[in-house]
């Protein structure tokens, strides 16, 4: 003899045989029994989410039985199918707020970044614009070139090509190598 808690397993998978076959009330009848129980085994599943964040994963899973209703077979039982989906939703879930979890920095407990006094660059000798203008000017021709047309004058890429007739990819090369000079001499000016 059948259990009231078994003959209710059964019923949803008669529920879900006939929402296969097209009853629109016997699919409503399923979404709203089935509910309750996604609720409790995502509550389980994610013990310490937001009540938003598990109504979200409810959602996910009603919309993902709707979208895989054609793949129950009614001669298995519905309960691990329906647990099954409800199991993988609640990994995809947690996987996800693991990620915004690691990328999140809690702005509450950040020490002070910046100093309450503006430093004075000019007087350290970075900033100088002098200075920066005779180190570019000290660069060779071709590294000059490409910094005053990438950095200075903030073209592009390929509208720096156009003018200057060098491709994009020596202009990398030039930008790089002159960068790199120059936070040389500006390190070395400054220990000195």
């Amino acid at each position: 003899m059948m259990s009231g808690a078994d003959r209710g397993r059964s019923d949803l998978g008669h529920l879900m045989q006939l929402a296969q076959a097209g009853d629109d009330i016997a699919y409503f009848r399923l979404l709203k029994d089935i509910t309750p129980i996604i609720r409790a085994a995502v509550r389980r599943r994610l013990p310490r989410s937001q009540p938003a964040d598990l109504e979200d994963v409810v959602q996910d899973v009603l919309v993902s039985v709707h979208a895989v209703r054609a793949t129950y077979d009614p001669a298995r039982p519905f309960l691990p199918w329906l647990l099954t989906i409800t199991h993988n939703r609640a990994i995809d879930r947690f996987r996800k707020m693991s990620r915004i979890g690691v990328n999140e920095t809690n702005v509450g407990e950040m020490l002070e970044t910046f100093p309450q006094q503006p430093t004075n660059l000019s007087a350290e000798g970075y900033g100088d614009e002098e200075f920066l203008q005779r180190e570019i000017a000290a660069l060779p021709a071709s590294q000059r070139r490409a910094i005053e047309l990438l950095k200075i004058k903030e073209l592009s890429l390929k509208e720096a090509a156009a003018e200057s007739g060098i491709t994009i990819a020596n202009l990398k090369v030039l930008v790089h190598r002159a960068m790199k000079t120059l936070r040389s001499r500006i390190a070395n000016d400054h220990d000195d």
